[in-house]
């Protein structure tokens, strides 16, 4: 038995290394609303380290509820094959949304993997990178 009884996750925030540059990233692709924006504070003495400031970051509501986080305190790009986080995935509802996600993703000049159908996990992904190198996906049932 689970001693926590956890039914998902409240949000996620990433490191990053240039906070502008990240919001205009996410603002740009994904379009969500800013809940939180204390960006404006980066470079005040220790906002990066005060949570009352949110530790100078931004912190997004996703369409399911979840927040997603941007902290800029990234000193170098991110490497998944260092201990921490691999990848954040997002869903979305249909490979034709995939579809057009590489059609978007093309338009603002993002590189991107092709969409792979992974059909014993019933699901389609397609990948790509963050201004600071992490490793984003798109997963659509198939």
């Amino acid at each position: 038995m689970a001693i926590i009884n956890s039914n998902g996750y409240a949000h996620v925030r990433l490191t990053v290394t240039d906070i502008a540059r990240s919001k205009k990233f996410y603002d740009d692709v994904f379009g969500w609303p800013a809940q939180i924006d204390m960006s404006h504070e980066v470079n005040e003495p220790g906002a990066t380290e005060d949570p009352q400031k949110f530790y100078a970051g931004t912190i997004y509501l996703t369409p399911s509820g979840a927040l997603f986080g941007l902290r800029p305190v990234g000193g170098q790009t991110f490497d998944s094959t260092t201990t921490g986080l691999d990848h954040v995935s997002f869903t979305v509802d249909s490979r034709d949304d995939l579809e057009a996600a590489v059609k978007g993703l093309d338009e603002l000049g993002i590189a991107h993997g092709d969409i792979i159908d992974m059909e014993g996990a019933g699901l389609a992904i397609l990948s790509f990178q963050d201004p600071d190198d992490i490793n984003l996906e798109l997963t659509a049932p198939i």
